[in-house]
């Protein structure tokens, strides 16, 4: 359990909202992170691990012409994985991970190339730009390394997104829930 993750699920707790996870290259690793925190159950509802291209398309709504023209490693299909998982799962949170840890490329993108991408209740009152955001990785090492640091970067990603909507009030109660002044 990482201390990102711990964190994820301590804002998500204070702010009363859910979160959901589409993954293909980390197959599951960000919810098994997600859910080693005591206390999970309470915010993650679930997540599709959706490795084949056209699981992305049938379960989370990534758009078909998008991925015939780009494949299945690209920034836009990071943001409707996010997006689609959201609105099938229900919650207020929705972040994907897509990529290439290897051995071989995909897609005619290279190993190491990962797209991370999250989808919130962002709005004119969140102080967050609307819609999602989606961050472009260039990651080197082994399969096993590419795959740890996607589910890194994408719970950073989101916590980045949860600390910065946090409202004043939010941000006292949490304070105080955690033993600070």
């Amino acid at each position: 359990m990482s201390s990102t993750a711990t964190d994820v699920v301590r804002l998500l707790t204070v702010k009363g909202e859910t979160l959901a996870v589409a993954e293909s290259l980390t197959g599951g690793l960000v919810a098994a992170e997600i859910t080693s925190v005591p206390g999970a159950s309470k915010v993650f509802r679930g997540s599709v691990t959706a490795y084949a291209t056209d699981l992305k398309r049938d379960l989370l709504g990534v758009d078909a012409t998008l991925l015939a023209a780009r494949g299945a490693v690209d920034p836009q299909v990071a943001a409707e994985m996010a997006m689609g998982v959201r609105k099938a799962l229900g919650t207020d949170w929705g972040i994907a991970t897509t990529g290439v840890a290897g051995p071989d490329p995909q897609d005619g993108q290279a190993v190491g190339t990962v797209f991370v991408a999250v989808d919130g209740p962002f709005g004119a009152d969140s102080g967050s730009a609307g819609g999602g955001k989606v961050e472009a990785l260039r990651l080197n090492g082994d399969r096993a390394e590419i795959r740890r640091e996607s589910v890194r970067s994408v719970l950073a990603l989101l916590l980045k997104e949860l600390a910065g909507e946090l409202t004043g009030n939010e941000r006292a109660q949490d304070t105080e829930r955690n033993g600070g002044f």
